[in-house]
């Protein structure tokens, strides 16, 4: 079984940046890790996510502002998000996939507002 713990979150102004981190209580070197999200209102959806390989992909809404990167070593997922908008404000989420289930952190909220 694997636990998902993100940190981070809290309020920033617009045009700023902040670091989300998720710590994974197994080894992670060998699985895709993502970050969702859920604003208020709306349905959960993709941030970003990184292969087991170093291979990053992004939504639309983020390419340029955000970064997914691991350090296997740590069993550490992060965030890091420049150029924050408000509709960035949301609940951002860790995930992961091991033997086909889906595990999710409580996630960490993160309010874009001056």
């Amino acid at each position: 079984q694997v636990q998902l713990v993100e940190s981070g979150g809290g309020l920033v102004q617009p045009g700023g940046s902040s670091r989300l981190s998720c710590a994974a209580s197994g080894s992670i070197f060998s699985v895709a890790m993502g970050w969702y999200r859920q604003a208020p209102g709306k349905q959960r959806e993709h941030v970003a996510t990184i292969t087991s390989g170093g291979i990053t992909i992004y939504a639309t809404s983020v390419k340029g502002r955000f970064t997914i990167s691991r350090d296997n070593a740590k069993n550490t997922l992060y965030l890091q998000m420049n150029s924050l908008k408000p509709e960035d404000t949301a609940v951002y989420y860790c995930n992961t996939r091991v033997n086909n289930i889906n595990y999710w952190g409580k996630g960490t909220l993160v309010t874009v507002s001056s």
